[in-house]
């Protein structure tokens, strides 16, 4: 059975279990939120390493890593080091979203190295698949695609990403907005390509019983992929997007019925001023589905910074009640990310999620920036370090310049909080 199965018989499984100790929350709570379908659990039952994680309302705000390899560039050695690099940056999730090499082998190797839940994209494989087969990806065949959906779930995958709302009427709505940049997403473009030359439905829609029969044998989490998501401010919130969240609402519940845990993807690029009515509309449309964000991304010309700019926008949705943050790297819209840029991508997110975390009321999130405030105050370096979203580069860089005495670099012996304790008599109490 599925974790929303088990919580609707009333059981507490183990995986419930493990997540309730990691947000210091009831196992009940963990299991109501199951039954509401507010909280997911991706955890495939073949997942034998998977240390799992649940995302949803009243949890602390999640972050997925993206890696995998491109037609140009990567192997298995360079994806398993980015897989490395997201676990030791604190990355929650991981998503293969390979398009060169040997696929399979690549997402093997990832599932059998991660203690992570480990997502992707199974209609890029299809696709690729496709072309070798048939020189097309339009010529593809809803069974070569649920072929792949099949291999995914029995490999281990523990969340898929299925763009099942891009239908023929969103495409008509996509036609008649007359966007600045079209569809950005890769899925999506793959599937509005075969949609027009079959004059067909999209295969995910038309057959998602199928789909559904397949994720809930596995507990496949389905996160409800947005192919009609804005790659440009221009785009957001228009009424393509919207058609094919209308749509992805009503197979949310679909989904549920089924016993099948679903999430639901966002956009994308929006402005500072939509982010916040994006989140509460996929709440009100997927009646609380836990929401998964790409960013957003609050501005189109941060090309070699957009870590930064996903991490506002992301910090404004998560406050907002999103509960998953994709990262984005400095890579973003230039190259295939490096491990670096995987560093730099986790952290930034992590950030962006943290302050999320603090003005929903997450357990024990305020606390922990308390404890920082304290340690500051007390100057104590090494537990600032330890409290650091990022300990190494804490170190590195206040080492970066010697100093007398125990203040920092930055202000030496005018330190404001020396000051202060040497004027007030007053030191810093204990956490």
């Amino acid at each position: 059975m599925t974790q929303l199965e088990l919580a609707r018989k009333g059981v507490v499984s183990p995986q419930m279990v493990r997540v309730a100790q990691r947000e210091k929350v009831e196992a009940e709570f963990i299991r109501q939120g199951l039954l509401k379908g507010t909280i997911v659990i991706p955890a495939n039952i073949k997942h034998s390493n998977l240390v799992p994680c649940g995302i949803g309302q009243g949890l602390k705000t999640k972050v997925n890593a993206n890696i995998g390899t491109s037609s140009d560039f990567g192997n298995i050695d360079t994806e398993l080091e980015k897989l490395r690099v997201a676990i030791d940056s604190g990355a929650d999730t991981v998503m293969d979203l390979s398009t060169g090499g040997d696929i399979s082998a690549i997402r093997r190797a990832i599932i059998a190295a991660s203690p992570l839940s480990v997502g992707t994209v199974p209609i890029y494989q299809a696709g690729i698949e496709a072309i070798d087969r048939y020189d097309a990806i339009v010529k593809m065949t809803a069974d070569d695609l649920f072929a792949v959906i099949e291999e995914h779930a029995r490999d281990g995958v523990d969340f898929i990403t299925v763009h099942c709302g891009v239908t023929q009427s969103a495409i008509a709505r996509l036609k008649q907005q007359g966007r600045v940049t079209d569809v950005v997403s890769r899925g999506g473009a793959f599937l509005i390509g075969w949609i027009l030359y079959n004059e067909r439905e999209n295969p995910l829609y038309e057959y998602y019983d199928r789909l559904l029969e397949i994720v809930r044998e596995f507990d496949v989490t389905l996160s409800l992929g947005d192919g009609m998501r804005p790659g440009s401010l221009a785009d957001a919130t228009d009424r393509a997007q919207v058609e094919e969240l209308l749509i992805i609402g009503e197979l949310v519940e679909r989904a549920q019925q089924a016993g099948v845990q679903v999430m639901v993807e966002g956009p994308g690029h929006l402005p500072l001023n939509q982010i916040e009515a994006n989140v509460r509309l996929e709440k009100a449309i997927c009646k609380g589905a836990p929401f998964y964000v790409l960013g957003p991304l609050v501005t189109d010309v941060g090309a070699g910074y957009d870590h930064i700019t996903g991490a506002i926008g992301g910090a404004i949705a998560a406050a907002a009640g999103t509960d998953f943050l994709c990262y984005v790297t400095p890579a973003e819209h230039l190259s295939l990310p490096d491990p670096e840029d995987v560093r730099q991508g986790v952290i930034a997110s992590r950030i962006a999620a943290h302050a999320g975390d603090i003005v929903k009321g997450v357990k024990d999130a305020e606390q922990w920036d308390r404890e920082m405030s304290l340690a500051r105050k007390r100057l104590d370096w090494e537990e600032q370090t330890r409290l650091s979203l990022d300990p190494e580069r804490s170190r590195q860089v206040h080492s970066k310049h010697t100093t007398a005495g125990t203040t920092c670099s930055m202000c030496g012996k005018f330190c404001a909080m020396a000051l202060m304790e040497k004027y007030l008599g007053i030191s810093a109490p204990k956490c």
